[in-house]
Order: structure tokens, then C-alpha cells, then sequence
């Protein structure tokens, strides 16, 4: 490797840190504006199950320490959701250098969409996914059973559910990804239809709790995102060489 080259690839690794550590700043400034309101944040994220319950049943503590941290640790989280574009921004700012004037036209318009839509899933599961699943769980169960909710429990449930719905409702970006790209084409994807119907169920089943309505109300937005994506898919062609 010669000097010349090793310089280039240290100042590239210089500047990745740079973008890394403002990330991380950019994730410690939120949580640091939202940790004064850390509780009324878990009330609301926990207000879908609080409304499910009976009217003797209340929330409960396991943990001595649960009542500091859980609150915490959700809006720690939640600060690195409201980080997202920030953290994007960056990444983009490293990459874009390196980028052909077209890909930056085809790539930015993707990127955009990617925070919506993770922005979106997760509120399609907190506006509609919990409270059918919530009300569900709640309603079930013998009579003389007390329902008490851990706060900790509910949090790792309620965390993971907004993952996994974030998660999927990226599919319409992954799929325009893979055509523009040349590893697939949209015709490709259609004839593979009835193995993507059964892998979305396989991959509900792994993201979401052990139970069928879970599964499948995550597994029919991702089957929807997937014909919208190859709708979008349309517009996005691998480039030739002559457009390099």
C-alpha cells in the first residue's frame, strides 16, 4: 500500500469516527431533553395495556430497581429513534462522496422513505397492532386470575413489537434497493410470490410473541409492503455503463 493510499484510507477512518461520534452526541443531547419526562413517556407507550385492563388491576414492579430504570431505558430507546434521521444524515454524508450524480438522485428519495415508513410501522403497531393484541391477551384467562403487569416485562414486549414493525415496513425500501441494484428484478420476485407468503409468516413468528394473532398482523402489512414495493421497484433500474 503506498503512502499516498494509506493516508486516504486513515483520513477516511478519521472522519467515520467524526460521524460516529456526533451520532452518538446527537443520541445523548435527545435523551438528555427527554430524561425529565421519562415516565410520562412509559405512560404513554403504556397506555395501550392500561386501558385494557380491569378496573382492580394495576401495573406492577418485580424489581426494586424497575421503577428507576425501566422509564430510562425507554427513553433511551426513544431517543435513538428521534436520532434516526441525524444518524442517517451522516451516514450519508460519508458515502455521498463516493457516489455517482444519479445514484445520489435515485438514493436519496430511498433514504427519506426509509426513516418514514420505520417512523410508520411503529406507529401502525402502537395506534392499532397493541391494542387489538392487548385487548386480546387481557380478555382471555380464568375468572379468579389477577392480571398484574410487570412495567419491566411490558417494556421488553413493547420495545421488541416496535422493532419488528419498523423493521418490516422497510421491505418497500429493500426491494427497490435489490432491483436498482441488479441482484433481482420485480418479475423475479412476483414468480417467487408463494415462498415470500410463506417466509413473511416465518419471519412474524421469529419477531413477534409465540401466538397467531401477533404473527399475523405483522405478517399482512409485510405481504401489502411487498406488492407496494414492487410497484415502486418499477422506477429503479440497476444503471447501465453507459449512464455511469
Amino acid at each position: 500500500m503506498s503512502e499516498t493510499t494509506q493516508s486516504g484510507f486513515i483520513a477516511h477512518l478519521v472522519e467515520l469516527r467524526d460521524r460516529l461520534m456526533r451520532a452518538l452526541f446527537s443520541i445523548l443531547v435527545v435523551f438528555l431533553a427527554l430524561a425529565y419526562f421519562a415516565n410520562d413517556i412509559y405512560a404513554f407507550v403504556a397506555d395501550p395495556l392500561v386501558a385494557k385492563l380491569p378496573s382492580n388491576a394495576t401495573m406492577i414492579a418485580t424489581d426494586v430497581t424497575a421503577p428507576f430504570f425501566a422509564p430510562f431505558k425507554l427513553t433511551l430507546f426513544v431517543s435513538l429513534f428521534l436520532a434516526i434521521p441525524f444518524i442517517l444524515h451522516q451516514l450519508w454524508s460519508f458515502i455521498a462522496p463516493g457516489l455517482y450524480q444519479h445514484e445520489k438522485r435515485l438514493l436519496m428519495p430511498i433514504l427519506a422513505a426509509s426513516v418514514l415508513l420505520f417512523y410508520g410501522g411503529i406507529a401502525f403497531c402502537y395506534f392499532m397492532v397493541l391494542p387489538i393484541i392487548l385487548g386480546f391477551f387481557t380478555s382471555v384467562g380464568p375468572e379468579m386470575m389477577t392480571l398484574s403487569p410487570d412495567i419491566s416485562s411490558y417494556l421488553d414486549f413493547a420495545l421488541k413489537m416496535f422493532f419488528a414493525f419498523g423493521l418490516a415496513f422497510e421491505i418497500p425500501v429493500a426491494i427497490m434497493l435489490l432491483c436498482w441494484s441488479g441482484a433481482t428484478t420485480t418479475q423475479s420476485l412476483r414468480e417467487k410470490r408463494p415462498y415470500i407468503v410463506v417466509g413473511a409468516f416465518v419471519v412474524a413468528m421469529f419477531l413477534t410473541p409465540p401466538d397467531v394473532l401477533s404473527q399475523t398482523l405483522l405478517a399482512v402489512p409485510m405481504l401489502l409492503l411487498f406488492e407496494l414495493g414492487l410497484i415502486l421497484a418499477a422506477f429503479y433500474t440497476k444503471p447501465t455503463q453507459q449512464e455511469e
